[in-house]
């Protein structure tokens, strides 16, 4: 009896080779049949609708996915007024692109610096200058805008504001079909786009998360611009029960009136009143710190004169909404010791006894008079006498 024979099974496709199967129907879609890529079954493995909308205005521009791509460089003259323009943004990231070059030395993906029109100014990381594809993007001076190379990280994310993930052929043109990149808008104490991070790999593998990395490294960088406003204090802001004194704090910078010089992102979230951006060239910002906490705007002061003589304990602060957050304030000289608030939660001031702080401060600035002290806190007169009441029977 002859052995039974058994047909050798075929290979199963990768999750890659899934991955561009689907990116090439969206193509097909998108560039070719003029329908939704969502017809198409590619809401199901994500959703890109930001991808579809760039696509389309590449189309809507006359660019067509075939046609050969120059990688212009600006005039040398522009270049200059680039590179002066950004001075404070490349020195702001150049720490954080050395960290990065770092972190992504064995990957083959290297970083870019552009500014908010999408024009390279600085890159770090591994860059192999004989590859002709990594030497035309990395060039000072290059465009990469969405205008000039059709959909890319770039492009993306200065126009949708949000960092991004592209593979290979969702890159628009297909000269650019063999990059990956990740990216994330730069946004400046002002609260404007100033430019943009890129991680950009060619012909490598998949590595969607990358899109973490430069998000975090953003925030990196957008901190370290805030820093460089004009300030007599640093409030950095979180929700009570995190720990202060890292990247992830908001920051807001204070001058000697109270009133926002700058801000990070992440101090936008928190104070929706810090949502639009700070007018420029005005002497000081549209919104001023006693917008933001329901208290005097003294007591961040006065908190950061005590951080400065070593007591480095958060205080917890009520906003106008009802939340709180907790703070700490510290005045120039003293921001490196950021770290000391995570060593001293247990100095946090309670919000009863700030309560009552605040309640003693406003009854002493109107000489007395509970009714117009109540009217300033926007509290009625009977909270203020039950509050202090409840501290003399202790």
């Amino acid at each position: 009896m002859p052995p039974i024979s058994h047909p050798t099974p075929s290979a199963a496709p990768s999750s890659n080779d899934r991955r561009l199967e689907l990116i090439a129907r969206a193509r097909q879609a998108v560039m070719q049949d003029s329908q939704p890529m969502t017809g198409t079954l590619i809401d199901a493995w994500y959703d890109n609708s930001w991808l579809e909308r760039s696509w389309r205005r590449c189309l809507a521009n006359g660019q067509r996915p075939e046609h050969r791509l120059a990688f212009d460089v600006i005039p040398q003259q522009a270049v200059r007024r680039t590179e002066e323009a950004n001075h404070t943004l490349v020195a702001a990231a150049r720490p954080v692109l050395d960290r990065l070059g770092r972190a992504i030395a064995n990957t083959r993906y290297f970083a870019i610096l552009t500014d908010a029109q999408g024009i390279v100014i600085d890159v770090n990381g591994p860059i192999d200058r004989s590859d002709r594809r990594a030497h035309l993007i990395t060039r000072v001076g290059v465009d990469l805008s969405e205008c000039s190379i059709g959909t890319s990280a770039i492009g993306a994310a200065l126009t949708d504001l949000q960092p991004v993930w592209l593979h290979r052929g969702e890159h628009f043109f297909n000269d650019n079909s063999v990059y990956s990149c990740a990216g994330a808008p730069l946004f400046g104490p002002d609260g404007r786009c100033v430019g943009m991070l890129d991680l950009t790999g060619i012909e490598a593998i998949e590595r969607p998360e990358l899109k973490h990395l430069v998000t975090q490294s953003a925030r990196s960088i957008e901190n370290a611009l805030t820093l460089t406003r004009p300030h007599k204090l640093l409030v950095r802001l979180n929700w009570p029960g995190r720990a202060l004194g890292d990247e992830t704090d908001g920051l807001l910078c204070l001058d000697a009136d109270g009133w926002v010089t700058g801000a990070n992102q992440t101090a936008r979230q928190m104070l929706t009143q810090l949502t639009a951006p700070i007018a420029a060239g005005s002497g000081h910002a549209a919104v001023h710190c006693s917008e933001l906490f329901a208290m005097p705007w003294e007591m961040l002061f006065d908190a950061a004169a005590r951080q400065a003589l070593g007591d480095a304990a958060p205080m917890e602060v009520p906003l106008w909404s009802g939340l709180r957050l907790q703070t700490l304030a510290q005045t120039p000289g003293h921001e490196a010791d950021a770290g000391a608030g995570r060593r001293a939660p247990a100095g946090r001031l309670p919000l009863k006894d700030m309560e009552v702080a605040l309640i003693r401060k406003a009854v002493d600035e109107a000489k007395g008079n509970v009714m117009q002290a109540a009217r300033a806190l926007g509290i009625s007169r009977a909270t203020v006498y039950r509050k202090l009441g409840n501290v003399r029977q202790k």
